[in-house]
């Protein structure tokens, strides 16, 4: 059984689908090339209304000092998401900068990449394992890649740690079963359409990862 992140939602209709279907974490794109993007004023409206318990997590790319204090003006965030290429030096510094939580997201191609999760996890405060985007790809996530989670089978966390990367309603429950995952983060599985969220999806999605 593992807790669920919805990301680059974008639509009241969907915020309510995935709070209902028990996801733990709602994720909101600050990047303005995703077909998710949103802004901190429309991100503030979305998540309004949260019961307690549910994390508002705010997914950056390389974000300027000047964006993330813009941002968080707007918005009141649980977690920064960081999904570029930030050094370890940069996550201390985001998380100095906000107080709030960072986690980072790790892409994983090979057995190579996985020393990569003890470098930030030394630093971040949770990771999200993701599929490594192809090269020259415009989307850092929510490609719908997966990556072999056979190699993270076994492994000793440093922190805590979602799975992401390719996950639908359909796979998930093994990819849990396989990996150990504790958490399991979905954007583009649970979409009709790039940046289009599906609430029987996201339904069906929630009810996979808690199986």
């Amino acid at each position: 059984m593992a807790e669920v992140k919805i990301c680059g939602l974008r639509e009241p209709a969907h915020v309510t689908a995935a709070v209902e279907a028990g996801a733990r974490y709602l994720g909101f794109v600050f990047f303005p090339k995703s077909p998710r993007a949103v802004t901190g004023a429309e991100a503030a409206a979305l998540s309004a209304d949260l019961p307690v318990g549910v994390a508002k997590v705010g997914l950056f790319v390389d974000p300027s000092d000047a964006l993330l204090t813009e941002v968080l003006d707007a918005v009141a965030l649980d977690i920064v998401q960081l999904h570029g290429h930030e050094t370890p030096e940069r996550v201390a510094e985001v998380k100095a900068l906000t107080g709030l939580p960072v986690m980072k997201a790790v892409g994983i191609s090979g057995p190579d990449d996985l020393v990569l999760l003890t470098e930030y996890g030394v630093v971040a405060d949770m990771l999200l394992v993701d599929a490594k985007p192809p090269k020259g790809a415009d989307l850092p996530g929510g490609n719908g890649l997966a990556f072999d989670w056979r190699l993270l089978v076994g492994r000793r966390w440093l922190r805590p740690w979602m799975l992401a990367g390719g996950l639908t309603p359909d796979n998930v429950a093994e990819a849990v079963r396989l990996t150990g995952a504790p958490a399991v983060d979905v954007s583009s599985g649970v979409e009709s359409a790039a940046g289009v969220k599906d609430s029987t999806r996201i339904e069906a999605f929630c009810a996979a990862a808690r199986s």
